[in-house]
């Protein structure tokens, strides 16, 4: 079940409760009884090597093609 995160607007207290996502928009009461929270947004990070591998191949026969092309000096293709 999610974990949603809330922000009581009288005591300024911040908590989590599991609820199904159906009820997620449903109004909570803070911990101290309050009923004025607002459900605060969550950020989620994905992280991944995949940055890290295509710069450690950067220096490959295929990194013009990872430049995006566009021509000239700006794919670093033809500079030297």
């Amino acid at each position: 079940m999610p974990r949603y995160e809330y922000r009581c607007r009288s005591c300024g207290d911040t908590f989590e409760l599991s609820r199904p996502m159906a009820e997620s928009g449903a109004p909570a009461s803070c911990p101290a009884g309050h009923e004025d929270t607002v459900k605060l947004l969550s950020t989620v990070a994905v992280g991944g090597s995949a940055s890290a591998s295509s710069s450690s191949s950067s220096s490959s026969s295929s990194s013009p093609a990872a430049g995006g092309g566009g021509g000239g000096c700006c794919g670093g293709g033809c500079c030297g």
